[in-house]
């Protein structure tokens, strides 16, 4: 396919090199910020634009890919009318693209994409489309690009961001709380490295229950205590460590 990306940031730029590995043909980047819209049309090897109204007519798709908020704002400044247009977020209606086009949908990329990633990562695709020929077009585009491509409505799709918030989010936002509680208490967290890629690996095989582990799995009492006092001067921490304990507990309480 022949395709314009509207957006410069982390997705467009990862979806970008995903659809030139594929052969698609990029023919124009379109980004409010001109240096930005340059630099990603020099790393894909492409023209660009930083005038929606200069926009390329001829393409066989428009991917815009920008913040979930700006996505409005971008598509009421398109006027293209009966070409197939998408935009890649997981929390927004497909029908905010119905002002700039009587063909559209979602092409929403389940997993964490940053701009500096060297290697490009396994992408699973949610997608969907305003009419069958729609979703049917924008189906076979993404089988281009992953093998994991399924459609999903409006609200299922929300589901799954909402899920994906769980598990790479909030899972992150814990990884960055014990750093900073091993840096505070001068022990080592690459250490814990090792074990954060092996639990992440077990999920591929076993289901996340039947797996989980530590002293809240075991009701070892005597060791939840322990932690807690360390945790005295880390309010945040003491809180969050209780509450997983006490969710934990209940999971496997009737066991």
């Amino acid at each position: 396919m022949r395709i314009v990306i509207i957006g410069t940031g982390n997705v467009a730029t990862i979806l970008g090199k995903r659809f030139l590995a594929a052969e698609h043909e990029i023919i124009q980047v379109c980004g409010r910020d001109r240096l930005h819209a340059e630099e990603l049309a020099d790393t894909l090897s492409t023209s660009f634009t930083a005038d929606p109204r200069h926009t390329d007519p001829t393409a066989d798709l428009y991917v815009i890919a920008v913040s979930d908020t700006a996505i409005p704002l971008v598509a009421a400044t398109l006027q293209l009318n009966n070409k197939l247009v998408v935009h890649t977020a997981g929390a927004v209606s497909k029908d905010v693209l119905s002002t700039c086009s009587k063909n559209y949908g979602v092409l929403y990329p389940l997993q964490s994409l940053r701009s500096e990633l060297n290697e490009l990562p396994e992408i699973p695709f949610l997608v969907d489309g305003n009419t069958e020929d729609d979703l049917t077009l924008i189906s076979e585009f993404a089988a281009t690009l992953s093998n994991q491509v399924q459609q999903a409505n409006d609200e299922q799709r929300l589901k799954l961001h909402l899920a994906a918030v769980m598990v790479s989010n909030f899972t992150n936002h814990l990884y960055a709380l014990a750093k900073a509680y091993c840096l505070h208490e001068q022990v080592d967290f690459s250490l814990l490295l090792p074990l954060i890629t092996a639990v992440a690996d077990r999920l591929h095989e076993h289901e996340p229950a039947a797996v989980q582990t530590g002293p809240a799995r075991r009701n070892d009492e005597a060791t939840i205590q322990k932690h807690l006092e360390l945790l005295q001067t880390h309010t945040a921490l003491k809180l969050m460590y209780t509450m997983f304990t006490e969710s934990i507990r209940k999971m496997y309480s009737a066991g």
